[in-house]
């Protein structure tokens, strides 16, 4: 039985952490990095600072079906970590890890989701067809839109 599966993705940013992490704690920088064919909107931060505790209300759609989902902040150790789960949504379980890496002047941010999605066999097999494809092609275009966005960042010296 698989009690879960498992997505990891490690970028590297030539952006120093503090930066980095910032631009993380703001939940309304997922919007930029989300695939423009989910639709995905926040509808609702329960908090104005990001810090454990805050809920996430989001809308998008996958394959025209509109989707509603919560997540919650579970974790947060800023500039390092944080950890956001799922309160509910299409998943039986949305587990995700974020962390930062100063690493020579710049970041490594490292990716760990951890999902399962309900209905037993039947959502095995969709994971196989179909899921798996999405959680991979969303991570692929969230990792090159924060490579780009990182690029485009100019520090000005006075």
């Amino acid at each position: 039985m698989i009690r879960f599966h498992t997505l990891r993705r490690e970028q590297w940013l030539s952006r120093p952490i503090d930066e980095v992490f910032a631009f993380f704690a703001d939940p309304r920088n997922l919007e930029e990095i989300t695939p423009p064919w989910l639709g995905f909107r926040i509808l609702t931060i329960s908090s104005d600072a990001v810090s454990a505790g805050t809920e996430i209300r989001y809308r998008l759609r996958l394959h025209g079906m509109p989707i509603f989902w919560r997540t919650e902040i579970l974790q947060w150790q800023s500039p390092n970590r944080f950890v956001d789960v799922q309160r509910s949504g299409p998943y039986r379980l949305w587990h995700h890890t974020h962390r930062f890496e100063a690493h020579g002047g710049g970041t490594r941010m490292i990716d760990i989701v951890r999902y399962r999605l309900p209905f037993g066999l039947l959502g095995r097999w969709v994971h196989r067809f179909k899921v798996q494809g999405d959680v991979r092609r969303i991570f692929d275009y969230r990792c090159q839109r924060i490579q780009e966005l990182f690029a485009e960042r100019v520090v000005l010296v006075q």
